[in-house]
């Protein structure tokens, strides 16, 4: 793939690493590529960071046909910068775009311009622990078409925020509210795609849900709606016993990959690892039973984040006594250890930049 590289005249004023939140500040520069039939996909290249101007016919806007990923780039303590498993964000992406009727890219290629726009920033990754330069490549479709159909046109951007941690509460327990008013996927849909119409399905619930002080939902299956799926932006994890537990993938649960990353190290420290239906019962019994003794949800984001709460209906649990378990600890700090260059990557997670 051909690069071509214009970068911004004018630069922002950086951010002090204690002022950031979380998806509100852009850097200097994006990358952007576009996609036709007859060209396949061209023109890639790393350009100031700017609005995309839209027809308002734009098949996006009226039809949803988008994906998107998310992950990030550490600073280390050597003053290199890294990426954590980035090729499976890349490989996630091409599936959401076969999901989406949506051209397939190279995955490699993609990985460099990242890798390129990342020098280009590099000034922009923070430096203060638990902050993170977080990266959100899209790929939308451009056809100004008022129709049901995939268009045949698309663009494709990467651009960067820098941010601090996910959660106001740090790395606390969370409270979470279990719903089966609604639901936000079904097998046989695109539950499994990381794409815009997932995400504007579970807005009504979250709202809810907050302010009922709550910070997500916990959904449940969308036809029996019996067993456990996950989290609005994470996996969910059980410790019944013994057993860490995970819903299996299904076709309407996002596949992901701290989720993976939080099984494969589980496995290696000789954890009893399982993926396998959950059902909201089993949980609330488990937790009578005195046998539930942690939950924990998994994501980009916040890498692991601890439940100290679930209400079902009218019940209300509280698990581990509110307090962060030792198996999330150990989870959160085996992951960060490894993404922040202070852990050794037995792995081979890691993807450096420079």
């Amino acid at each position: 793939m051909e690069l071509t590289i214009t970068t911004a005249s004018t630069l922002k004023p950086k951010p002090a690493d204690d002022q950031l939140g979380f998806g509100t500040l852009f850097t200097d520069n994006m990358f952007s590529m576009d996609y036709a039939p007859d060209q396949g996909w061209h023109n890639a290249r790393i350009e100031p960071y700017q609005s995309i101007t839209m027809d308002p016919a734009t098949m996006v806007l009226h039809y949803g046909q988008g994906v998107f990923e998310g992950l990030k780039a550490y600073h280390t303590e050597s003053g290199a910068i890294q990426l954590f498993r980035p090729q499976e964000n890349f490989r996630r992406l091409n599936n959401s775009c076969r999901m989406l009727c949506i051209p397939s890219f190279d995955e490699a290629d993609a990985l460099n311009a990242l890798k390129e726009l990342l020098r280009i920033e590099r000034d922009w990754v923070p430096k203060a622990p638990e902050t993170s330069l977080y990266i959100r490549p899209t790929i939308v479709a451009m056809d100004p078409f008022l129709g049901v159909r995939a268009s045949h046109t698309y663009r494709f951007f990467i651009i960067l925020s820098p941010v601090g941690a996910y959660y106001a509460e740090g790395f606390n327990p969370v409270k979470i509210l279990v719903t089966k008013e609604y639901v936000r996927a079904v097998r046989g849909g695109v539950g499994e795609a990381k794409t815009l119409g997932n995400y504007a399905a579970s807005l009504l619930a979250g709202e809810k849900a907050q302010k009922a002080g709550y910070t997500q939902v916990l959904w449940l299956d969308g036809v029996e709606q019996r067993y456990i799926e996950e989290v609005g932006s994470m996996n969910i994890f059980f410790v019944i016993g013994d057993e860490l537990i995970t819903p299996e993938l299904n076709g309407s649960i996002l596949p992901g990959i701290t989720r993976d990353s939080v099984l494969k190290l589980a496995q290696s420290w000789g954890m009893r690892v399982s993926e396998r239906k959950v059902g909201i019962d089993e949980v609330i019994k488990a937790h009578g039973d005195g046998l539930l003794t942690e939950v924990f949800g998994s994501g980009t984001a916040a890498v692991i984040s601890p439940v100290g709460e679930l209400k079902y209906d009218e019940t209300v649990i509280t698990i581990g006594g509110g307090e962060v378990g030792p198996v999330s600890q150990k989870l959160f700090d085996a992951i960060k250890a490894i993404q922040y260059g202070q852990g050794e990557d037995t792995m081979g997670w890691i993807e450096p930049v420079d």
